[in-house]
């Protein structure tokens, strides 16, 4: 007898098909060194994996659901292995194709691929995860029981967690009525992401300074998170190449908010987030403007407690049958939402692989049906990674989307100047 998937792990399995694989991406980068041995690595993984048990789990369903049980072994050749790449064009090429393909339901729903050396010397770890397996929160755990050397890094606070976990006078079905008022039902204009999916994958990737990203927000008169500056900045990329072709349409974007509380297992507890829906305005021309109007947005959002409401109705809806599929299919139309944009935070103090510093780190993940275009960024001590993912069918040149966050970035950055 194994122990049987929770809802939402067992719906997110569910939703693998010929176009979707259900993984996510972490890209650690690292700084110029001597090259991985892959064999140490792979030691190293296999001792370190007993402190992530889920890594060492199959999911099998025998007819009553699907469960975790203890795999058999773990054959380790197959979960770390090496690719050639000598410049970051290959580099992308290669996590392209490592995101179009399966994991293996056989085995523990992970993998580790290490990429290059490049010219530079960098060298790059693929790290695939798939989201039954592990949300944002518990992506980075797995990077901590398995890769990343010891450290005295402080305990990590995801990004967007909801900000009162204690109980209120109200309960979240009197609360209700008025979030459904502001997170559904605000179509906005047919989503140019709404295009029919394939298997195939392009990234691309994009550096803002954290520290300079935690100045401009305090610099706001009503104080903008890190989060609300990834917004801004993924919005004024929008609308920069929205305007290219003469206007910029009326977009909703869904961001993942973690309901995982303080102290409990997140390598055990499964995917614990909920969202929000926040309009974009892309037809503000001020960047800076835009920055204040979504963070307005975004507190007034985790002040509502918003994203927990919506949380225990998703929760009541899926014992309800073809109701609460019908809800999901409402919330998840590409009007309701263009995009997904999610933050996690990482490392908050250097790490290392091999004796090698971590010099960036980035995510990705899977764009979904009518939505081909996903955002998702982490954070080390130094930089917050943006990553791209897109499928190329339906959204051509995702570089030139990495481009436009580049510049939008640097229209912020200018404020404190």
């Amino acid at each position: 007898m194994g122990e049987p998937l929770s809802p939402a792990d067992a719906r997110i399995l569910a939703l693998e098909s010929e176009v979707v694989r259900g993984h996510a991406l972490k890209l650690l980068v690292l700084e110029p060194g001597a090259p991985l041995d892959l064999d140490a690595v792979r030691a190293s993984v296999v001792a370190r994996l007993a402190a992530f048990p889920r890594g060492r789990q199959v999911v099998v369903d025998d007819g009553q659901g699907p469960a975790w049980v203890e795999a058999a072994e773990i054959e380790v050749q197959h979960h770390v292995r090496r690719h050639v790449a000598a410049d970051p064009a290959e580099l992308r090429a290669v996590v392209g194709r490592l995101m179009s393909e399966p994991l293996d339901r056989a085995r523990p729903l992970w993998s580790i691929d290490l990429v290059g050396p490049l010219a530079d010397g960098r060298e790059a770890i693929a790290v695939r995860l798939h989201h039954a397996l592990a949300d944002g929160l518990t992506a980075v755990r797995f990077l901590e029981s398995v890769l990343f050397e010891p450290h005295d890094a402080p305990a990590h606070e995801v990004g967007l967690r909801d900000p009162d976990a204690r109980p209120t006078r109200w309960s979240e079905w009197e609360r209700m009525p008025l979030t459904l008022a502001r997170e559904l039902g605000h179509p906005g204009s047919r989503s140019p992401f709404d295009r029919p999916l394939t298997a195939r994958r392009a990234l691309a990737f994009v550096d803002v300074p954290l520290a300079e990203a935690r100045a401009v927000g305090a610099a706001r008169h009503e104080h903008a998170t890190v989060n609300d500056v990834l917004l801004a900045v993924i919005a004024g990329a929008l609308r920069r190449r929205f305007l290219h072709r003469g206007h910029a349409p009326r977009l909703n974007a869904q961001v993942p908010v973690s309901l995982h509380e303080r102290g409990e297992d997140a390598a055990a507890s499964g995917n614990r987030d909920s969202f929000v829906d926040v309009g974009l305005h892309l037809d503000e021309p001020d960047d800076l403007r835009r920055l204040d109007l979504l963070s307005a947005q975004m507190r007034a959002r985790k002040h509502a407690r918003d994203a927990r409401s919506l949380d225990e109705l998703f929760r009541a809806l899926a014992a309800a049958g073809p109701v609460g599929a019908l809800a999901r299919v409402l919330a998840d139309d590409p009007r309701e939402f263009a995009l997904a944009i999610s933050n996690v935070p990482g490392p908050r103090v250097p790490v290392a692989v091999g004796g090698r510093r971590v010099g960036h780190v980035y995510t990705s993940s899977e764009p979904g049906p009518r939505h081909a275009l996903r955002v998702a960024a982490i954070s080390n001590d130094r930089w917050l990674g943006v990553g791209f993912c897109v499928d190329p069918d339906a959204v051509p040149d995702v570089e030139s989307l990495a481009d436009a966050a580049h510049d939008a970035w640097e229209a912020l950055r200018a404020s404190l100047c």
